[in-house]
């Protein structure tokens, strides 16, 4: 009988464990969940319509069969597509298990792609035919696409094969990889080719310094030799640049402004000529028609994209209104005149359009899923605007939900962008929308100062180490406005961000304990020293003009000072941390050092690592995951129960 008893007693456990088994999600082999609870698959069934939406990304033109070429994801990462009129088919030619981009030739006859691996950032260069790719690099260093020549006879690029850190300019004729060859040896990690002059024999090089601060330099392919335009002590910054058919070079540029402008730079004199009737917002990006006709370009206005043409002869100006109020990116012309573009908006997963030049009509060419929910039902972002401790405006995105089914006051969560050099802007929720639509979670997206697209001077307003802590003093005075407003509920507002944002999160989480419940920080910054000890060497000194310099003692004392982790015995609330194994600009130890720290101090923390993901997680199955680890936080710490913090003591 005893056996009988034990025997059933052993079978009713094993039951269980199978039933527990059975009742959660099947974590992803790459996820390391430490301290989070299993995901009840009953979570991952009530959200999973919000888990399908589709994005678009265009990517430019074909011109041999004027067919267009975009990024979209039908398995777990984004792979290249083909689309060959409005609405047709998505007819995929990329099938990699990472995600990838890719540049036809202007002919049409070659696609060279960019790939990494893991979300290392060390990306090589391809050229893809037949569903097959061809290494044109050498496997092991970073290299960045430039352009192509007009005549489509080679490309120009960037990597760092040299030394690891220095990225270097070199040309190829992708169909030819022996071609190969290094055109300039360089210092630093921030130089690319822009494009190359009409006649294929000058190529025009950016070298980005800083968000403020970036120069353009003609390369002569033949010699070798750098010529500078215009004048590099100023303190300018170049955005978007490109040769026209007659040899004219346009570029967006803030020199004597506070925001860049449109307009034309004298490749002898190096004076920049304004010629947009813009002022105040920034021009963002811009493409040439391949005759010469007309110039089609992007204007930011307080996030907001305005489409607009010029025409390159009159110098008339038009501007595009059959398109909604939303976000543009990508912006291409076709060389039979079709103005290609991402279009995405709160009520609009992104997909890809064109723009007719002449009747400016707008083309819808793709039509993403949305897991069949009413997109059109998505609720639009209102915009807020305070004043912050020194009297610096700030403003952001606020979406509430549908007051009709949540009435009374609301939880809130505040998303802080990276950067520190992005903007939040109105664009699609995605998974998000389960928060507006199902449970009635209000979300904010703060652009503190340091955020782009409000001028040069606000861009600067955070720069070094003594100034970066007034940005975290703009949360302050968004957090008393959200506080006081009455459809919020200021005893459940909770911090969220990534990269610089997850800085943000941190230093919020402890300056603000007493005003917020809980933290979910992503690929954060918890140690301004060691992140820059620690990030890949191409893009050190990069960082150091941002937030100082380490190697500097009274640079580095205040790093320390202003640094998480040096008050991580202050953060108290309830803590997440997201982390990507291969991250090559915040490294996974900056996670783990916060982590350790903060349960040391018998304080919770769950920490989400993607060890087959970068700087964010790309692949779908980890994206799903991490939602769901992410829902859970929120329900247990800010707008439901806490049964499952004991799990992440």
């Amino acid at each position: 009988m005893l056996k009988l008893l034990l025997a059933t007693s052993a079978l009713l456990s094993s039951a269980s464990v199978i039933a527990q088994e059975v009742s959660a999600v099947p974590k992803p082999a790459a996820l390391v969940a430490d301290g989070i609870p299993p995901v009840p698959a009953t979570l991952a069934a009530t959200t999973r319509p919000y888990m399908e939406f589709r994005t678009v990304g265009f990517a430019g033109w074909n011109a041999a069969d004027r067919s267009m070429l975009i990024s979209t994801r039908f398995g777990n990462v984004a792979q290249l597509h083909r689309v060959a009129g409005p609405m047709m088919d998505r007819h995929q030619i990329s099938f990699e298990v990472e995600p990838l981009g890719g540049r036809w030739s202007p002919q049409g006859d070659v696609l060279v792609a960019s790939k990494d691996i893991g979300g290392s950032e060390f990306f090589q260069l391809y050229t893809l035919k037949d569903g097959q790719l061809a290494l044109l690099t050498d496997g092991k260093s970073r290299n960045g696409f430039g352009a192509w020549t007009a005549d489509g006879s080679r490309i120009g690029y960037s990597s760092t094969r040299r030394n690891g850190t220095d990225t270097d300019l070199y040309v190829m004729d992708p169909r030819d990889p022996k071609s190969d060859r290094m055109v300039a040896q360089v210092k630093g990690g921030g130089w690319s080719v822009r494009d190359f002059a009409p006649d294929g024999k000058t190529a025009l090089v950016g070298e980005y310094i800083s968000v403020t601060k970036s120069n353009l330099h003609l390369l002569d392919l033949a010699s070798g030799k750098l010529t500078p335009l215009g004048d590099h002590r100023k303190p300018v910054s170049y955005g978007s640049a490109q040769f026209a058919p007659d040899g004219t070079l346009w570029v967006t540029s803030d020199e004597e402004s506070d925001f860049q402008r449109l307009g034309t730079l004298d490749g002898r004199s190096g004076v920049f000529t304004p010629r947009g009737p813009e002022t105040k917002w920034d021009v963002e990006g811009f493409d040439i028609a391949s005759d010469g006709s007309f110039l089609a370009y992007i204007v930011n206005e307080a996030g907001v994209s305005r489409v607009k043409l010029r025409d390159l002869k009159s110098g008339a100006t038009r501007v595009v209104t059959a398109l909604p109020v939303g976000v543009v990116g990508g912006l291409q012309i076709a060389p039979w005149g079709a103005i290609g573009l991402t279009f995405t908006s709160a009520r609009s997963a992104a997909d890809a359009y064109s723009i007719d030049p002449a009747t400016l009509a707008a083309t819808r060419w793709t039509q993403s899923e949305t897991g069949g929910l009413d997109a059109s039902r998505n609720v639009e972002p209102e915009f807020v605007e305070v004043k912050s401790f020194d009297g610096e405006a700030v403003s952001g995105f606020l979406y509430r939900p549908d007051p009709a089914k949540f009435p009374g006051k609301r939880s809130l969560v505040v998303n802080i962008h990276g950067g520190p050099e992005g903007q939040s802007q109105p664009g699609f929720q995605g998974r998000s929308n389960y928060y507006l639509d199902e449970l009635g979670v209000a979300i904010f997206y703060p652009n503190v100062r340091g955020s782009t697209g409000f001028g040069k001077r606000f861009v600067g307003l955070d720069n070094g180490a003594f100034k970066r802590e007034d940005s975290v003093k703009d949360i302050g005075a968004f957090l008393d406005q959200l506080a006081a407003d009455p459809r919020v509920d200021a005893d459940k507002i909770a911090v969220t961000g990534g990269s610089y944002g997850g800085y943000m999160c941190y230093a919020s989480a402890i300056r603000y304990a007493t005003r917020l419940k809980s933290a979910l920080c992503v690929v954060a910054i918890s140690n301004f020293v060691t992140f820059l000890e620690n990030t890949q060497s191409y893009r050190r000194d990069l960082r150091r003009v941002e937030y100082g310099d380490e190697r500097n003692a009274a640079e580095r004392a205040k790093l320390i000072e202003i640094s998480p982790m040096t008050r991580s015995k202050e953060l108290r609330i309830p803590l997440m941390v997201v982390t990507g194994g291969n991250d090559p600009r915040v490294p996974a130890s900056e996670a783990e050092q916060m982590v350790a720290a903060v349960r040391a101090n018998g304080s919770t923390a769950w920490h989400l690592l993607g060890k087959n993901e970068g700087h964010g997680f790309a692949k779908k199955e980890n994206q799903d995951y991490q939602f769901w680890a992410s829902l859970m936080f929120w329900q247990s710490t800010l707008f439901g129960g806490g049964g499952a913090m004991t799990a992440a003591k």
